[in-house]
C-alpha cells in the first residue's frame, strides 16, 4: 500500500495557545518500503503515525492511502506502540487471535494462523503463557504477531523497542527485518535512535524540532539482512546525525 502526506499541517488548541505539531509536511512511502522517521521529541513523528493510521485528522493538507483519503482507522493499517498494549486477561494465543475473532474467522483457520505466527516470532512454546509472565521483548513479539494476524498492508511502529535493553533490541531488529522481508509489508517506523534507523530503513526522513517539517532524506543502500556490527552502520549514522545538526535538529 502506498502512503502519502500532501502539504499536511496539524494544529492543537491548548489552554491559552495554539500548538503547531506539523507544518506543511509532504512525504510519500512506496508499497513494501521500510521508512524510518527520526527527530527530537515533540517534532511530530507520532502525529504522522496517527494521521496515517486514521486516528487523527490534519488541520490542512491530505493524507492518502493508495490514492484514497484516509478518514478513519482501517484494518489495512495497524499501529504498534512502544507499550505493547496487550490484553492481560488473555494469554499469548488469545491476544494473537483477537483480531481474527473480531473478523469471525473460523476456529480451525484461526488456530492455524496463530500457530504459524507464533512460530515466526519464536514464541510457539509460550502460546498458553499469560502476558505478565513475559519479558518486554517477548511482549513486543506478541504485539507484532497480533498485528500480522489480520494481514495488514501497513505496519506503523512507534518506537516499539525504545524501552528494551540493548541485547534484546538488537535481536528484535534481526527478527523484524526477517518478518518484513517475508511478509512484504509497508512499514513506517518512528525512532529516536539513528543507528536503529540506519539498520532498518530503506530511507530515513529527518524531522525538525517543533513545528515538525521534513528537513532531510537519506537513502540506505546496504544489503539485507543487516546486522548492527556492519562496518558502514556507524559512518552512515554520523552522516544522518550531521544533517540533523546542520539544520537545527
Amino acid at each position: 500500500m502506498d502512503l502519502e502526506l500532501r502539504g499536511v499541517s496539524r494544529d492543537y488548541v491548548r489552554p491559552g495557545r495554539m500548538v503547531k505539531a506539523l507544518d506543511d509536511v509532504s512525504l510519500s512511502v512506496r508499497s513494501g518500503e521500510f521508512i524510518c522517521l527520526v527527530g527530537p521529541s515533540g517534532c511530530g513523528k507520532t502525529t504522522i503515525l496517527h494521521l496515517l493510521a486514521g486516528l487523527d485528522r490534519p488541520t490542512a493538507g491530505k493524507v492518502l492511502a493508495d490514492g484514497t483519503a484516509v478518514t478513519g482507522p482501517d484494518p489495512s493499517r495497524v499501529l504498534i506502540f512502544q507499550d505493547a498494549a496487550l490484553f492481560p486477561w488473555l494469554n499469548v494465543q488469545g491476544n494473537v487471535e483477537f483480531g481474527l475473532k473480531v473478523k469471525k474467522q473460523p476456529r480451525e483457520a484461526r488456530e492455524r494462523t496463530v500457530a504459524e505466527l507464533l512460530e515466526m516470532v519464536h514464541l510457539k512454546k509460550f502460546a498458553h503463557s499469560w502476558i505478565h509472565e513475559l519479558s518486554g521483548g517477548m511482549k513486543q513479539r506478541v504485539a507484532l504477531a497480533r498485528a500480522l494476524a489480520v494481514d495488514p498492508a501497513v505496519l506503523l511502529l512507534d518506537e516499539p523497542f525504545g524501552a528494551l535493553d540493548a541485547i534484546t533490541r538488537d535481536l528484535l531488529h534481526e527478527e523484524l527485518q526477517g518478518l518484513w522481508l517475508k511478509a512484504a509489508k509497508t512499514v513506517v517506523f518512528v525512532t529516536h535512535n539513528v543507528r536503529e534507523a540506519v539498520l532498518l530503513g530503506d530511507r530515513i526522513l529527518v524531522m525538525s524540532p517543533s513545528p515538525g517539517r521534513i528537513l532531510a532524506e537519506h537513502t540506505i543502500k546496504l544489503p539485507r539482512p543487516r546486522y548492527i556490527d556492519h562496518p558502514d552502520i556507524m559512518p552512515i549514522s554520523r552522516q544522518v546525525m550531521a544533517s540533523m545538526e546542520r539544520r537545527g535538529g
